[in-house]
């Protein structure tokens, strides 16, 4: 008598792909976003010391930034030859030089040993985080995208669902290390210990990213895929547009991503919140931001992802001004409630449907690099909006949080523009040749179902 159990060999790579795509992401993001947590408290007492405490923070995000400014350099690179060779074997290069990285930055000496060796050893490793986590996107989504039958935007969300879990794990892992050896060990050596734990994980991550097979959209392509010579080419001339606006929809995402999870922490901290308090709200934020982005990209599936994408700007834009009165208030419940609602509802809101949309914009044969550089360059808002809000609260003498809402409010509108720009694709088959742009149409002239 047949097991009735056992699970087509198509629905278990499926799942084994969204497990590995998850996984992957929260152990990229975890080293990333790391990084980001430690930039706003610690690595301007520990890497510039020299300085003083608001042009140390402006140095400290600088270096912040540089990861995000290697992003699309990491995307092009490794969606090349993952548009060539395929999916899987850049996935496993990507997660190893992370995990490299970050470990070496848990033993990079400090400012006080070394002097200037330590912040340029610091940006190095913080390129090659950039160039790692730039490549790990795009094929972290397409081998959930390509394995999915249906349903594609709830399986690709849980690359992006792993970015605020990698947040909750890496907040968690500073939190509880201060806590544990107090803030005078921490600085001087604790900090060092959720970097050095990601070796660990890399040995976890790759267990769990090599029992997935290729996705069968790049099997079934891979003779076309390995006489395409530059995918980025193809990218560049045949879908110009595509890409434009594929970036604009993405950037108030990122804006508001890298001031919620980074210039905040900050922000809060020199407001009078204890670190722990603005940590606190952060952690359970992220981690609520988990559940929120799987439900609003699995609504997308439904009523297509511009509805939900357009909402979430709308609002965003809106709540950018009400967002720093929040934290001024002084409340440590408001502030927790702020990034709540920032965090866990609004941003997920944009930021959920980007893993499939962005898969939907390209073809097979240029779609890793396509994918890849749309949400890369995009992403130059999470790493830049920090920095720059920063160098404007700077030069105000911390009087231009209605500057900073403005700027928020402003990537919105351009995502609303862009958004509009482009026609719905979430009924797109991605074995069709069709663009986001001028889709490809059947008698009724509508977009022809997906059928992957």
């Amino acid at each position: 008598m047949p097991n009735l159990s056992v699970a087509p060999p198509h629905r278990i790579q499926l799942r084994r792909a969204v497990t590995s795509s998850f996984v992957g992401s929260v152990i990229e993001y975890y080293d990333f976003l790391l990084y980001a947590t430690a930039s706003a408290v610690i690595f301007s007492k520990v890497f510039f010391s020299s300085l003083d405490p608001l042009t140390a923070t402006v140095a400290s995000f600088g270096t912040f930034a540089t990861g995000y400014l290697a992003r699309p350099l990491g995307g092009v690179i490794f969606g090349h030859f993952g548009d060539r060779l395929g999916r899987k074997r850049m996935l496993v290069l990507t997660m190893t030089l992370m995990g490299v990285a970050s470990f070496l930055i848990g033993l990079l000496p400090t400012y006080a040993q070394i002097g200037s060796l330590a912040p340029i050893a610091l940006i190095v490793l913080r390129v090659l985080q950039g160039l790692a986590v730039g490549g790990e996107w795009g094929g972290a989504v397409l081998m959930s995208a390509e394995h999915a039958t249906s349903r594609r935007g709830l399986w690709a969300s849980f690359t992006n669902a792993g970015a605020p879990f990698g947040m909750v794990l890496s907040t968690a892992a500073l939190t509880g290390t201060g806590a544990l050896l107090g803030e005078e060990a921490f600085l001087s050596w604790g900090w060092r210990v959720p970097f050095l734990l990601s070796i660990v994980l890399l040995v976890v991550g790759l267990f769990v990213r090599l029992r997935v097979e290729e996705t069968p959209v790049f099997e079934a392509a891979r003779t076309e895929a390995s006489r395409q010579k530059a995918p980025l080419l193809d990218v560049l001339h045949n879908h110009p547009k595509t890409l434009l606006l594929g970036v604009g929809v993405g950037l108030s995402a990122f804006v508001a991503q890298g001031t919620l999870t980074t210039y905040l922490i900050a922000y809060g901290v020199r407001a009078g919140f204890p670190r722990q308090d603005v940590l606190n709200g952060l952690t359970l934020s992220s981690a609520l931001a988990v559940l929120s982005i799987v439900g609003w990209s699995a609504l997308s599936d439904r009523v297509g992802r511009r509805p939900v994408v357009l909402t979430g700007a709308v609002l965003m834009a809106v709540f950018g001004f009400v967002l720093f009165p929040m934290v001024d208030s002084g409340s440590t419940a408001v502030l927790t409630i702020a990034l709540v609602l920032g965090q866990s509802v609004l941003h997920p809101l944009m930021y959920g449907p980007l893993a499939a949309l962005y898969t939907e914009l390209f073809t097979t044969r240029s779609r890793y690099t396509g994918a890849s550089l749309g949400y890369q360059i995009a992403g130059l808002g999470a790493g830049l909006a920090p920095l720059l809000f920063a160098q404007v609260d700077a030069s105000s003498g911390g009087g231009a949080t209605t500057t900073i809402s403005v700027i928020i409010a402003a990537a919105c509108l351009l995502t609303v523009v862009c958004v509009l720009a482009l026609r719905e694709t979430s009924r797109h088959d991605l074995t069709s040749v069709a663009s986001a742009v001028t889709p490809q149409t059947g008698a009724a002239g509508t977009a022809k179902p997906s059928t992957t």
